[in-house]
């Protein structure tokens, strides 16, 4: 048996199955082809029927979990066989070309020409035109190159980064663990992999140096990895695997129960979620409402931008599943760790810091607007509530309140109906805007802290870089005091506000949250039953006197104990 220890886990859990290495495919053109005509021809029709099988596998398999991705693949295999595409490549192959040259020069002249012309379904498709000509050179390439959307065994994926859009075709069924060595507790690796309950430890220094390869076990409680183990280790940790899932059923039985703490304060439990599809709505009834649409992920699974019927839709999708319930629309937050294939974002020495979320839809001010109407239009049962992110100061409030305005003027002379009385929030993040909280809650209706972010930049350390994730403290005192001076200021002014970032779905930083005043927590699904045991079996004044203790703390490591200790 080999064990070795990675790092601290951030979804819990124990996967069985094979490490499989995960890498972005990097294409290589051949530029002085020494293959005769025939074999060239052979070696592009056989990676296109390559390429035509991949994707109908990936389009049965999203059918099959009524995945409206499907139409995206279904797309994908119409450009595989376009006739002008094909023909052109041809054409090629007869003078001469090797067949990987071939490709990408018939799919970059296509893409040149759509570029030219303005029309945003036809723009649309440039980004297709880019995932095809990928595919088809993949399979053109004599490697075999990984793929994580149709496996047919267990695994455990072995990645430097595993990036949002990567899950947009993630086989869930046979991902058991997920392991990379960038990121951290707060990155989207791991939010992803805790609302997909699957085993997960992210952030392992020079991961990618170990020897990791055949079957395995992935103990993501104790942070580590176990190979070449004999049949008395896997029964063991079959065991611990029984044992952690019974407590988790036994912790479930709090999930649909109210939250409410021993001495009758009630708490408002919110979900976190990406898409309409996502499957933690399948437990409505277990939350308060939607504390955070993460509307990013509907851009991110598209091949384009999202029209503003195909945004509608999705807004009003939700809005009716949780009639009767609050559903806060996070406004596009692209930029950081998070990208979009079809747009071009500015190359930045520090991109967290740069031209993202608010920022960048400022910069972009129709792909806004088209949000904002799409939101204002689809809020049908008057639940949605629009909140911006990224904000730094009172100006940012102000303008991006002025078209919310613009907006809906605009709706009013095209005769399109909409919620008039749609809130606008914002999220606190920049420390900047969280030492003005006095004079936010005179601007908005509501706000949510992001407490990544909002940690990130009070202790100016980069949350992705695992060189100086020491640095990076959730749990320190001077965050905890900024949000007692945020809790202060909202509560003052009796104005709704919240937790969406990792914090409000920690069992260390849960209790002294409600302990500070904070009324309302939002978090992956994953999370609602334990928190809400530990509401449901506390006094509130327990709470609040964790977090007098929590404020007269001097570190992180106190903090951890005083809750530790106190519960």
């Amino acid at each position: 048996m080999k064990e070795i220890k990675l790092s601290a886990p951030v979804s819990l859990g124990y996967g069985f199955g094979k490490l499989m290495p995960y890498e972005v495919y990097q294409a290589v053109i051949v530029e002085n082809n020494t293959l005769d005509q025939i074999t060239s021809l052979k070696l592009y029709q056989d990676a296109v029927k390559k390429a035509q099988s991949e994707l109908e596998l990936i389009v049965n398999h999203l059918k099959e979990e009524n995945d409206e991705k499907s139409e995206i693949f279904n797309a994908h295999i119409e450009i595989l066989n376009d006739i002008e595409v094909n023909d052109m490549i041809l054409n090629f192959l007869s003078e001469g070309y090797h067949p990987t040259k071939a490709v990408d020069v018939s799919y970059k002249t296509f893409k040149s020409m759509l570029d030219m012309i303005d029309d945003p379904y036809i723009k649309a498709r440039v980004a297709d035109l880019d995932d095809v000509k990928t595919r088809v050179l993949r399979n053109l390439d004599d490697k075999i190159y990984p793929d994580i959307s149709n496996l047919d065994e267990d695994v455990i994926i072995v990645t430097y980064d595993l990036y949002p859009s990567d899950t947009a075709t993630m086989d869930r069924t046979h991902v058991k663990g997920i392991i990379t060595e960038i990121g951290s507790n707060t990155s989207h690796s791991a939010i992803i992999a805790k609302s997909y309950d699957i085993p997960a430890i992210i952030g392992v220094k020079d991961l990618l140096t170990l020897e990791l390869e055949g079957p395995a076990i992935l103990d993501a409680v104790s942070g580590s990895v176990i190979m070449n183990y004999d049949k008395e280790t896997k029964d063991k940790y079959l065991a611990k695997q029984q044992a952690f899932l019974q407590e988790k059923q036994d912790t479930l039985k709090y999930l649909n129960q109210s939250a409410k703490t021993l001495d009758g304060h009630e708490i408002e439990i919110h979900l976190n979620i990406g898409s309409n599809q996502d499957e933690s709505l399948k437990s409505i009834m277990a939350v308060d409402g939607i504390g955070l649409f993460r509307s990013e992920f509907l851009f991110m699974e598209n091949s384009h931008l999202p029209t503003f019927e195909e945004q509608r839709l999705v807004y009003e999708d939700v809005s009716v599943k949780f009639e009767g319930k609050k559903v806060t629309l996070r406004t596009l937050d692209i930029g950081g760790d998070k990208k979009l294939s079809y747009l071009t974002l500015p190359e930045e020495e520090n991109p967290f810091l740069g031209k993202r979320a608010l920022r960048l839809c400022f910069e972009h001010m129709d792909m806004f607007k088209t949000q904002i109407k799409a939101a204002l239009v689809g809020s049908i049962k008057h639940n949605i509530q629009l909140m911006f992110p990224m904000v730094g100061s009172i100006d940012d409030i102000i303008r991006a309140k002025e078209v919310v305005e613009t907006c809906k003027k605009e709706l009013e002379d095209q005769k399109l109906d909409y919620d008039h009385h749609l809130k606008i929030g914002i999220m606190i993040e920049i420390p900047s805007i969280a030492m003005m909280s006095d004079e936010v809650c005179e601007l908005v209706d509501f706000a949510s802290v992001g407490t990544n972010d909002l940690t990130q930049y009070l202790h100016a350390v980069d949350r992705m870089n695992t060189d100086i994730k020491s640095y990076y403290q959730s749990y320190s005192p001077a965050v905890f005091r900024v949000l007692k001076m945020i809790s202060n200021s909202f509560n003052a002014h009796d104005k709704e506000l919240s937790i969406c970032g990792e914090l409000g779905g920690d069992e260390i930083a849960a209790p002294i949250l409600i302990g500070l005043g904070i009324k309302k927590l939002s978090m992956s699904l994953s999370q609602v039953a334990k928190i809400k045991k530990i509401i449901n079996t506390h006094q509130h004044k327990t709470f609040e006197d964790i977090a007098d203790k929590v404020l007269k703390a001097k570190t992180q490591e106190e903090v951890i104990e005083i809750v530790k200790n106190s519960l």
